[in-house]
């Protein structure tokens, strides 16, 4: 619910936090006190269009905050609107930017408009029939599954290829790639590294060779290094102060002898081999081009060639389990005509009943020759609905956005909310709910955009009613009255109203004022209880907040305005 708003530099707001509650508030006031504006601050948290003419003269710009809370008021968010003298508005969401857009698709979820503004959610086709479903006790989850199937098998379908020709043409394709890897035998990814080492000593193999034989020569030949090593340890030998030395050179000279074999064998192994250098270097030009075609390295050739098997055996038994899949796709298809007929009869035969109880609220609230109508298109489902109101005698039933003013429309949205929560507790009494399928998947009835309407619908968000009394007065402002004050046991609702009747029905009543200080003329709000509220009904009721007439009945319609009681 919305707990908190605050307005700076809005019209002639200068500045104004108003904080509330859960059920009813009324908002009352003079003509041209700002109360509108309220409405108009609430509509800008929504993503209403931001008109730089609504700031407050000598202001830079405007400013709408609004802070709401979850049910058991754990969550809390906040959204903020600033309309600047200049220039384009902005929009945060919680501190962090946001574009009108995101704004108002969140606050969809958040507040419902009903009067002369555009924000209805109820007017959307979509939510119209949500609305219907969820007065009916619809659900839609066994088509939304059938759906689901019918996305699957398809894509399972358009995996294994659908096209005999193309299918023909990639089991080719992948037959020669298999036939290629399989030509070139990789057995290791490590092969390529292999042959680079192979391929270096080969290319320089007689320059090894001799720079072993040179090392060889000068270690271990007449007068090499190990032959006058052998000089120095025979001059130690027998001198015990330099036995240290005697024992190190010696065994210089026994590590040198087996560098000087190493070397030798090194001569015998370094031979030129021209055929095993051309064989080295076709394999490894092999195997470049295969990675070229197939992967950065072998290990993703091989795999590539695993799965291109395994793609080979898919096709090869394709027709089998293309039957298999037609198969399922035919059951799935007919389990969808079903639960889109069950569907279809079931809105059918929910809409006359839901027309005639909301006609029936409409009569409580001062309509009473208004016709409501549910119309169910023709498909199998039902999917497009359409509510009609003939609001005057002689009208035609038309789309309800098309034919009604911003009262008739406010009433005609009272109306559906009333049958719609007091549907849902009988329900709730019943301990159950009808179940039916209803369509599912992006564009259909049941698809992502009816869920997010249903969970409006069930979640109670603020309702603000503005005009929703315009043109009554007597019972039917009690009757509007008491059918704001049901809506509060279930959603946060706030209504603008001239009206005592309906203000009095409110938990909460909150008064704006206009009030000029200097040259400037300035609006606040404040929340009135007990004999302040009193005041502001006598002045509703005669113009006279000092009149004793007028207190006695407003103290009357305060002590009378429990649902059932006579006023």
């Amino acid at each position: 619910m919305l707990a908190e708003l605050r307005v700076t530099q809005l019209g002639v707001i200068e500045d104004v936090t108003v904080v509330l509650g859960p059920g009813m508030t009324a908002l009352t006031g003079e003509t041209g006190a700002g109360k509108t504006l309220i409405v108009d601050a609430i509509s800008l948290l929504l993503g209403g269009r931001a008109d730089p003419a609504l700031v407050r003269p000598g202001a830079d710009e405007a400013v709408v905050e609004g802070r709401f809370v979850g049910s058991e008021g754990v969550a809390e968010l906040v959204l903020t609107r600033v309309i600047p003298a200049t220039g384009r508005a902005r929009a945060y969401i919680d501190g962090r930017m946001a574009s009108a857009q995101q704004l108002g698709e969140l606050g969809e979820q958040l507040v419902d408009l009903h009067g002369q503004h555009a924000h209805q959610s109820l007017l959307r086709p979509a939510a119209q029939r949500a609305a219907l479903d969820a007065g009916a006790g619809i659900t839609t989850d066994e088509l939304m599954e059938a759906r689901r199937k019918l996305r699957a098998l398809a894509k399972a379908q358009a995996d294994i290829g659908g096209d005999a020709r193309s299918r023909t043409r990639e089991l080719d394709l992948l037959r020669y790639q298999v036939g290629e890897l399989d030509a070139a035998g990789i057995d290791s990814p490590s092969e390529d590294d292999d042959l680079r080492g192979e391929e270096e000593w080969l290319s320089d193999a007689s320059t090894l060779r001799q720079a072993a034989a040179m090392v060889a020569e000068g270690l271990a030949g007449d007068e090499g290094i190990i032959d006058r090593l052998g000089s120095l340890v025979s001059e130690l030998s027998g001198r015990p102060p330099l036995r240290s030395l005697h024992d190190r050179l010696l065994a210089g000279q026994a590590e040198l002898s087996d560098v000087a074999g190493g070397a030798r064998a090194a001569v015998e192994t370094f031979e030129d081999d021209p055929g095993r250098l051309t064989e080295v270097g076709a394999r490894r030009r092999l195997l470049t081009d295969l990675r070229r075609k197939y992967g950065d390295t072998l290990a993703e050739v091989i795999a590539f060639g695993n799965q291109a098997r395994a793609r080979i055996a898919e096709l090869e038994d394709h027709d089998s389990r293309a039957a298999s899949l037609d198969r399922d796709r035919s059951e799935a298809e007919a389990e969808l005509r079903a639960a889109e007929e069950r569907l279809g009869t079931a809105r059918r035969a929910s809409a006359a009943a839901f027309a005639a109880e909301v006609e029936s609220a409409l009569r409580e609230l001062a309509m009473p020759r208004a016709r409501f109508g549910v119309e169910i298109g023709s498909d199998l489902a039902g999917e497009e609905v359409t509510w009609l109101l003939g609001a005057n005698p002689g009208e035609s039933l038309l789309p309800l956005a098309k034919v009604a003013s911003g009262g008739e429309l406010a009433r005609a949205m009272l109306a559906v909310r009333l049958v719609l929560t007091r549907r849902r507790a009988e329900r709730a009494e019943r301990g159950g709910r009808v179940a039916v399928a209803a369509l599912g998947g992006p564009g259909g009835a049941g698809g992502a955009g009816d869920t997010d309407e249903v969970r409006r619908l069930d979640v109670a968000p603020t309702l603000v009613f503005d005009e929703v009394d315009a043109g009554i007065g007597g019972e039917a402002a009690v009757a509007v009255g008491r059918a704001l004050a049901d809506l509060g046991a279930e959603h946060q609702v706030l209504v603008v109203t001239h009206l005592p009747q309906v203000a009095a029905f409110a938990d909460r009543h909150l008064v704006v004022h206009k009030h000029a200080i200097g040259e400037r003329t300035v609006a606040s709000a404040e929340t009135v209880d007990g004999s302040a509220r009193v005041v502001e009904l006598s002045r509703m009721l005669s113009g006279r907040p000092d009149s004793a007439t007028a207190r006695r009945h407003a103290e009357e319609l305060l002590a009378h305005r429990q649902p059932g009681s006579p006023m």
